[in-house]
């Protein structure tokens, strides 16, 4: 992603990615902080929003895992 949006500007990509370093960090405290990810109904699988981007994580225990990143345009629907 960084690679992706540094084709156009070296600086928004390193600020986006201090962002998204940031509000991961802060998870640490306050896990709970993000929305559950309507796709899923599940109060494990969170996500924060940074600009565009999902930043979608489960909460495992006392662990916090970070799922993916993605851009907010994409489908995350699931499908049978």
């Amino acid at each position: 992603m960084r690679d992706y949006i540094a084709r156009d500007s070296d600086f928004y990509a390193a600020d986006l990615v201090q962002q998204m370093v940031l509000s991961v960090g802060k998870l640490l405290r306050f896990p709970r902080m993000g929305r559950v990810v309507p796709e899923t109904q599940d109060e494990s699988i969170r996500e924060l929003l940074q600009q565009n981007y999902r930043i979608i994580y489960r909460i495992a225990g006392e662990r916090i895992e970070i799922l993916t990143i993605i851009h907010g345009s994409r489908d995350l629907t699931i499908r049978p």
